[in-house]
């Protein structure tokens, strides 16, 4: 099972058997998950062993129970459990969902609040209640009204914005025709004469945006391989609007510049570190989704092999890193609308398809996020993982017409070189197998992935005659081993290596997921081969 987590949490089966006392326990984890990101919490399942105890039983009458007893010392706070489930020895745990409270605070029933803060739940001190309320929507900073009027330097700031927003393809007809003033109003710049934060964001002088609580800065360092600083850039000095801040970050940070050469055909083909698409696209969501009730810089880190990129607060409520690709939330929404207004990005979250599509693209797998209280951390790797299927995206990009979903879909199959539904719907964040076929279904009809199996066994292939069409060279892997090729090749293992393990024999073909070879194995059992010892120590040998 996983560590305990920010949304993760184990407790012993004895918390609902000895009492009020686990119960009450139990509410404030409950009431710090719903203040925060929501979560899981695992009954029956020991923290320190992550395992329930040994011939461990639980009813289900008895896991509806404690939930109906939650309930009654935890205000604003949504729980589920699901139905009862077994480990592999058969010692059976629940699981309790907790929702994340979006538009009201959580308490217990003896009106404390908490909040989830890495794997611990603290209780709420005053200051952060503000942080919470912005959460929840109760407080928008946005749109605090300053005590900075309209100057000359303003109104010269303001100008300048409006004759962008006249320009845009992305700001509507009606929008254009107003004046100045009207189109500061209209983005909640200026509330009468007086500018609002975001106004001194956008309009203000470096005085003014000093001296609001907390303008944008932003800090990049440069690392070699021994984690050594090799070059610091910082922006602390407020004289730059958003947009102006992005193109200034953009010109001067020339690590995100580098690139790899590859050979294509009778020329070279040259693949940035960073799509310059996507590396835009984090520093934007990083200025988009900054907690600006937190006095903390957005920072770029940049190694030989990857680039980290944090933003003050961590995700918006009711947003994880596994569900980021498909869940939309505007922490700052006026702020989103401006940078969508100005061409800066996607207004409809979609941001995270567009950097899924370039990862694709260029054969580099996801980000990884990482979301505590206070931040937001997202990892970009700089490597290629195949440069053939480099080749064989440009190849299909030029003679098929992809939607953003099927190119998705494609690059991580082609990646993967073969990948069950199952671990392609995670990769995808889906939850059916319904969403899977909008991303699957198109390229299947123009054969250009295969698949088999039924079910939830189901697995795709790039179909080897686009490969033998695009002349791609995409090494040979025994991932794509065919079920009764595998067979053969498990009967040739334990001739040579009896009495293994199934984790010894998956060290012997590392290619082959371990999970396909444990299926395998588990099908010749009584067949081809003969199962000795129990449990975790089980031996295979041939019979």
């Amino acid at each position: 099972m996983n560590t305990e987590q920010q949304n993760i949490e184990y407790k012993s089966l004895q918390k609902i058997r000895t009492g009020d006392k686990g119960f009450r326990e139990l509410s404030v984890t409950c009431v710090a998950l719903a203040n925060a990101q929501g979560g899981q919490i695992f009954i029956g399942v020991e923290d320190k062993t992550r395992m329930p105890a040994p011939n461990q039983t639980i009813t289900q009458e008895e896991a509806n129970n404690a939930v109906t007893k939650l309930r009654g010392l935890c205000f604003n706070v949504g729980l589920t459990v699901g139905d009862i489930c077994e480990d592999e020895t058969g010692s059976q745990y629940f699981i309790i969902t907790v929702f994340p409270s979006l538009h009201s605070y959580a308490t217990t029933s003896d009106g404390k609040m908490y909040i989830r803060v890495a794997d611990k739940c603290e209780p709420v001190r005053s200051e952060d209640i503000q942080r919470i309320g912005e959460e929840k929507g109760a407080y928008q900073w946005e749109l605090v009204t300053t005590p900075f009027s309209l100057d000359e330097d303003n109104l010269v700031n303001l100008n300048k914005f409006a004759d962008e927003i006249r320009c845009s393809d992305k700001v509507k007809q009606h929008i254009k025709q107003l004046d100045n003033v009207e189109i500061g109003e209209h983005y909640h710049l200026i509330d009468g004469s007086k500018l609002t934060n975001i106004g001194v964001l956008w309009l203000g002088t470096a005085k003014q945006r000093s001296r609001i609580c907390y303008p944008i800065s932003v800090e990049y360092i440069v690392y070699d391989d021994l984690e050594n600083k090799t070059n610091k850039l910082e922006w602390r000095d407020n004289r730059l609007n958003p947009k102006e801040l992005l193109e200034d970050i953009m010109s001067k940070a020339v690590e995100l510049t580098y690139s790899y050469e590859m050979p294509n055909g009778l020329f070279r083909k040259s693949i940035r570190y960073y799509n310059e698409n996507l590396v835009r696209e984090l520093l934007v969501n990083s200025i988009a989704h900054k907690s600006n009730t937190i006095s903390n810089d957005i920072t770029i880190r940049v190694y030989p092999d990857h680039i980290c990129i944090s933003n003050p607060g961590g995700l918006p409520l009711g947003v994880t890193k596994d569900n980021i690709l498909h869940t939309k939330h505007r922490r700052n929404p006026n702020m989103i609308e401006i940078l969508s207004a100005l061409g800066l990005m996607e207004g409809e979250g979609s941001g995270y398809d567009l950097i899924y599509e370039l990862n694709a693209a260029d054969s580099k797998i996801q980000p990884e996020i990482e979301s505590t209280f206070n931040t937001v951390t997202v990892y970009q790797s700089a490597k290629i993982t195949d440069k053939e299927v480099v080749r064989l995206m440009d190849y299909v990009d030029h003679n098929y017409q992809l939607s953003q979903k099927n190119k998705i879909a494609f690059g991580i199959i082609a990646r993967e070189k073969r990948i069950s539904s199952t671990d392609l719907s995670k990769i995808l964040q889906l939850t059916g197998e319904e969403r899977l076929r909008s991303y699957t279904d198109n390229l299947d009809k123009m054969h250009l992935i295969t698949r088999g199996g039924v079910k939830k066994g189901t697995y795709f292939q790039i179909n080897e005659t686009l490969l033998r069409n695009a002349k791609s060279n995409i090494v040979t892997t025994l991932k794509t081993i065919e079920p009764y090729a595998l067979k053969a090749l498990i009967i040739e293992d334990l001739k040579q290596h009896p009495k293994s393990k199934i984790s010894q024999i998956a060290e012997r073909i590392p290619d082959v997921e371990l999970k396909e070879i444990r299926k395998m194995v588990y099908s010749m059992v009584d067949k081809e081969v003969i199962k000795e010892g129990s449990r975790s120590n089980c031996y295979y040998l041939l019979k």
